[in-house]
């Protein structure tokens, strides 16, 4: 697990696991819900995460007993890049979010692509806040996320990794985030 997040599923807490269900098809088992240490110290004093950063693990249930052959994954992951579409220029993704609906989740570019793993970057511009009758004059908010699908050990894996945007650094964090965390999971179950 990358290191300031700490995996909430052993606390059995059921309302830390319908937040995390909430983040995930019901067609998914859960396998890791992790939040940052600062969002597990305010929910163990009874307040509620920011949740500005938190990392997901997910296997299909369908999958779960069964292993997923290399050209299963493929054809799963082929269909999925062509859903995404294509990705929007290198640069200031805040311009190309402000463009698209709020809530509309965007596909940003390629983190990696190899025949094992497919990880992609995406974002969105959050809806605006509603404020009574008068409109919000709050800046956008944006969030960024990165998904990933793995085929470790026959097994298909579904990681996420998401966090707030506000500069460039957002997208260098969750860059590097995603790709440490998909390089451990390698190391780990290569030692099995």
């Amino acid at each position: 697990m990358p290191g300031g997040f700490t995996d909430s599923t052993p606390t059995g807490s059921p309302r830390l696991l319908e937040l995390a269900e909430s983040f995930t098809s019901a067609s998914n088992r859960i396998l890791v819900f992790a939040l940052t240490d600062g969002d597990m110290r305010r929910f163990n004093a009874g307040d509620a995460p920011e949740l500005k950063q938190y990392l997901l693990a997910v296997t299909p249930r369908a999958l779960e007993y069964q292993r997923t052959s290399a050209a299963e994954f493929e054809a799963t992951v082929r269909e999925g890049l062509r859903l995404l579409g294509t990705s929007p220029v290198e640069g200031d993704f805040t311009k190309y979010l402000d463009s698209r609906p709020p809530g509309e989740l965007a596909y940003l570019g390629d983190l990696r692509r190899e025949p094992d793993t497919v990880s992609v970057l995406r974002g969105l511009r959050l809806p605006p806040a509603e404020s009574g009758f008068f409109s919000s004059s709050k800046p956008s908010q944006y969030v960024l996320s990165s998904t990933t699908l793995l085929l470790l050990r026959g097994k298909s894996l579904h990681l996420t990794v998401v966090t707030g945007y506000e500069t460039r650094a957002d997208v260098e964090w969750i860059r590097v985030t995603t790709l440490r965390w998909i390089d451990e999971l390698r190391r780990l179950n290569a030692s099995r």
